[in-house]
């Protein structure tokens, strides 16, 4: 994983460059309004500060749409270029007019690094450590002001404090950043394919992940150009061919599905079972395990979140509730791991081993040699009822017929996709209403848990019975939809094989508006909107623009300048180590973002910003003399920061920049991220105003009563979306928004 975190490395160094402008910005503009007689024009001097935002808000405009066009890549290179320049003219800077040219431009680069660094990121990390990454530009932000407070601090206590060179100094790290991004940063895999381009993202993927073999990977990513489309959920019971009773609400054979192991001669088979799906209805599920019982009577809650906790949620006396619902696909086929894990095969070795297939392949590496479908015209034993092994990879299907193979392979992880799931297909066979026989490929995400039970001495109990001793019968749900290279135009040809296109031929269709107004892109939509503008609301800014003073009452100031820095210096120290206060909340958000998860952060947290609300509002309202008021506030002050960066500080650009399908994410993360900056603006232009109108207790009222929203928002309506890969993560939102529909 050391290509993933060094490229998530590289990348947030444009957070940090925003933290860095944030820092020197509010210490130069000391001096600023010094030197251009500003006292009297506050309103220049607030534009001054707040240019960047509109900078910010005006290229996020654009930013989605042009990612989506160009790719993630050029446009973060573009980014470092902007803060370069920008340091560049502020350095020079004439006039306060030529200052705002250069705080503008600077906006442009902080816009496009803040809305496309956490899209980056999630498309390039592995799923187990994609939320530790994405924590990273919260961390390199918070570093980044840190720094520059540090640096600003030093240069005030000079005689003549110079605001062009600490404004300039940007142009330095800018430059670091324009090499990284140039020759660190790999362009999304996801963004590749989106394109057709299935080379280039393939050896993406092994430089990112460190193997050669990332074929499951890959047809992980074909299948996330899909966008909308009818997804369900089916049961199965699964277990070695020749074990599994019929009683065990097994269905008829037309229906069995078979799964092959590595060895000669093992088989698994996998039995649909009648009925309601265990995840199909997460009610039904919900009142068959009384810990979570509560969660379905809870009024307005989102199906989408019970259905998603359901992966997540751990029940008294039966471990892990994934155990119950995604059986260890990838143990099944587990006997020969151990001698395996170390062996290495690729598309080349096996083209020379099939010589029967080898037309399906071509004799050389570009794009234009996928010249069938992911899956085999001639492939035998996908015929009826079979589906496509876990452990196999997608181009060596076709090029081989047998649906036994050899053991020279790895067992585990070529089908793998992240996060312990594993993709596949099956051959899906039903009458429809007017007599006519359907027969096409289902695509299928398995998730992997519970291992045999004779390798972890306990039995698997299913409905109707025990599993018998020695053996691993589970039961077991797989999200199932038409793959992403489906066609209905092909099926009207009466194909020999499965009617499916070329991978480019669906990555020609770009996004499309109409995409936007998918049930589950609509749905997170709605979440990421609504995520994005309470953390605006919740008072973040407020407090910051507060603690000078309120660590002034406190004596901080005074103690400070007696032993003689001025109170621009203080003032700046100040705001320095409340910056190093984050630092370790965040190390410790980024330990657990992958652990805990997003929304258990967000509901730990935001009841202590709460508290600490409440305790500023009753210490504004209440005379508690000076002393207690000056603790009660600078306690309420740190906890409520430390609190804010572990959790809805880097929590919305996280969710945001999962949930959304790859064709649209670009447009729909402009959407939230414009969403992001309008509310930032908003709080930084009415604070003053309530400060004049309702007073200090007043503004962090209001700031309280948004917290209290924000929380009853993220219980009903925010999923848990930690180790689970984009594509799957986007799959549940379909099936989400599906079962909400009726309740709207």
């Amino acid at each position: 994983m050391q290509g993933a975190v060094l490229v998530a490395i590289a990348a947030s160094i444009g957070n940090l460059l925003q933290g860095w402008d944030n820092a020197t910005i509010a210490g130069a503009v000391l001096y600023i309004k010094k030197e251009f007689k500003l006292e009297s024009e506050p309103a220049i001097e607030g534009l001054i500060v707040a240019m960047s935002l509109i900078g910010a808000t005006i290229i996020t405009t654009f930013s989605g749409a042009v990612s989506d066009w160009v790719g993630r890549r050029p446009l973060l290179i573009i980014s470092s270029v902007l803060y370069f320049v920008s340091g560049l003219i502020m350095l020079w800077s004439p006039n306060v007019y030529v200052l705002l040219l250069a705080r503008l431009i600077d906006g442009f680069g902080i816009g496009l690094a803040v809305t496309l660094v956490p899209v980056y990121i999630s498309e390039t990390a592995p799923s187990e450590i994609r939320g530790l990454l994405n924590t990273l530009p919260q961390f390199s932000g918070s570093g980044g002001m840190f720094l520059s407070y540090c640096m600003v601090f030093g240069m005030s206590l000079m005689a003549n404090p110079d605001w062009r060179v600490m404004l300039g100094v940007l142009s330095i790290p800018s430059l670091l950043y324009f090499l990284l991004t140039i020759f660190c940063l790999l362009e999304s895999p996801r963004w590749l394919v989106s394109k057709g381009k299935m080379l280039e993202a393939k050896l993406v993927l092994q430089r990112l992940r460190g193997r050669e073999d990332v074929s499951g990977e890959m047809a992980l990513l074909v299948e996330g150009l899909g966008v909308g489309g009818e997804t369900s959920i089916e049961e199965y019971i699964i277990g070695p061919a020749n074990e599994l009773p019929d009683e065990q609400g097994a269905t008829a054979d037309t229906e069995q599905i078979t799964l092959y192991g590595p060895e000669e001669g093992l088989s698994w088979v996998a039995r649909p079972v009648k009925g309601q799906s265990i995840l199909g209805s997460a009610f039904t599920l919900l009142s068959r395990h009384g810990s979570m019982e509560m969660q379905s009577s809870v009024p307005l809650m989102d199906p989408l979140v019970t259905l998603f906790g359901s992966v997540h949620e751990k029940l008294p006396e039966m471990g892990s509730m994934r155990s119950t619902m995604f059986p260890n696909f990838g143990s099944m086929f587990s006997v020969a791991e151990q001698q395996l894990k170390n062996d290495q095969w690729d598309e080349e070795s096996l083209q020379q081993g099939s010589e029967d297939h080898a037309s399906d392949v071509g004799g050389g590496e570009s794009d234009d040699n996928v010249q069938s479908p992911l899956l085999s015209r001639q492939t035998t034993s996908l015929e009826g009822k079979d589906i496509a092994p876990p452990h196999e990879s997608v181009l060596s299907m076709r090029q081989t017929s047998s649906p036994i193979h050899d053991n020279t392979r790895e067992a585990v992880g070529s089908m793998g996709i992240g996060g312990g799931w594993q993709l596949a297909w099956k051959w899906s066979e039903r009458e429809s209403e007017d007599g006519k026989k359907e027969e096409g490929f289902k695509r299928i995400y398995l998730h992997q848990e519970v291992v045999p039970e004779s390798h972890r001495g306990s039995r698997v109990l299913l409905p109707g019975g025990e599993a018998p001793e020695a053996s691993a019968f589970v039961q077991a749900a797989a999200l199932v939809s038409q793959p992403a290279l489906f066609s209905k135009e092909l099926m009207d040809q009466h194909p020999v094989g499965p009617a499916m296109v070329h991978p480019s031929e669906t990555a020609g269709k770009g996004p499309r508006w109409s995409d936007l107004f998918e049930p589950g892109v609509r749905h997170a939509l709605f979440v990421g909107i609504g995520i994005q503008i309470l953390q605006q609301l919740s008072g973040i800014n407020g407090v910051l623009y507060y603690t000078p003073r309120i660590l002034e009452q406190a004596g901080v100031e005074v103690l400070l300048s007696n032993i003689g820095i001025s109170s621009d210096s203080a003032s700046i120290l100040i705001s320095a180590v409340t910056t190093l206060l984050m630092l370790p909340s965040i190390g410790v958000a980024m330990r657990l973002m992958d652990i805990s998860g997003r929304r258990f952060l967000l509901l730990s947290t935001i009841p202590i910003l709460i508290a600490s609300l409440v305790v500023l509002v009753v210490a504004n309202l209440v005379e508690l003399g000076n002393v207690v008021h000056a603790v009660l506030s600078t306690v309420s002050v740190i906890v409520y920061f430390c609190c804010f960066v572990m959790g809805f500080g880097p929590i919305p650009n996280i969710l945001c920049s999962e949930i959304f399908p790859t064709r649209v994410r670009g447009v729909c993360i402009a959407i939230c991220a414009l969403i992001f900056w309008i509310g930032d603006i908003i709080v930084t232009y009415t604070l003053p105003v309530m400060l004049n109108t309702i007073g200090l207790a007043g503004v962090f009222a209001i700031y309280l009563v948004v917290c209290v929203i924000a929380f009853v928002f993220v219980f009903l309506k925010v999923p848990e979306t930690k180790g689970m890969p984009l594509e799957v993560i986007t799959e549940f939102f379909a099936v989400g928004a599906k079962q909400a529909a009726p309740q709207n």
